[in-house]
């Protein structure tokens, strides 16, 4: 199996109470990033230790993750996380933290009270090789629902590959851009795992949309 039997992988993701969204701008997704970093520590987070630059994060000696982040992606109502845990408890922890650290972010800055999350956060296990072939991918094309000819990506279906790599090349909010080589937010990203079996993601993820782009016209070519 690819993924190795002493190392567990998860899919971890949530939404926003009743679908809403809980990224209103761009300031709003930098703090989640920044959060990514800052409370992937087993001592608890110091938050004035923001910088004001958004990929200029502070580094600390003593510092101990709690999980590695394989990867990553950010949508206006929800987020997708690829965790593995580094010490026991280590999930839990982060994403307890990550949740309550925005949610309070969020709510002072919009002058909200309440839930920001509809609930649990989700935590599905990889349990398989296909699995974990396709979930990198999985995580990288969400930006694609908001892209006219490639909504149905799910579906195996896009227009255009083309066009939908050069969306994916322009949206900043993943970990997308770090896997093909173009520094983005790489202090909270580990890429061993993954970059060990894609050895050339941007040649990866072009032959992947490019099946997808195919599979459309396939029964068309068979006539």
């Amino acid at each position: 199996m690819l993924v190795s039997s002493d190392m567990e992988l998860y899919h971890v993701l949530n939404r926003g109470v009743d679908k809403r969204n809980i990224f209103m701008e761009d300031g709003d997704r930098v703090r989640f990033v920044h959060d990514m970093f800052e409370f992937n520590d087993i001592e608890a987070a110091n938050n004035t230790l923001r910088r004001q630059q958004m990929n200029d994060f502070v580094s600390r000696s003593s510092r101990v993750p709690v999980v590695e982040i394989h990867g990553w992606c950010l949508m206006g109502n929800h987020y997708h996380l690829l965790l593995s845990e580094t010490v026991e408890g280590g999930l839990t922890l982060f994403t307890r933290r990550l949740n309550v650290g925005y949610a309070k972010y969020f709510n002072e800055k919009y002058k909200r009270q309440g839930t920001l999350f509809q609930g649990r956060t989700k935590k599905i296990r990889i349990n398989n090789d296909a699995y974990f072939l396709h979930i990198l991918h999985y995580i990288h094309l969400n930006p694609l629902d908001v892209l006219h000819g490639a909504e149905s990506w799910r579906a195996l279906e896009i227009n255009d590959s083309k066009k939908a790599l050069k969306h994916l090349e322009k949206y900043r909010w993943s970990s997308y851009l770090d896997y093909c080589g173009k520094k983005n937010f790489p202090s909270i990203l580990t890429k061993d795992l993954f970059g060990d079996v894609f050895k050339n993601y941007p040649r990866t993820i072009a032959s992947y949309l490019k099946d997808i782009e195919l599979a459309a016209f396939k029964p068309f070519l068979l006539e």
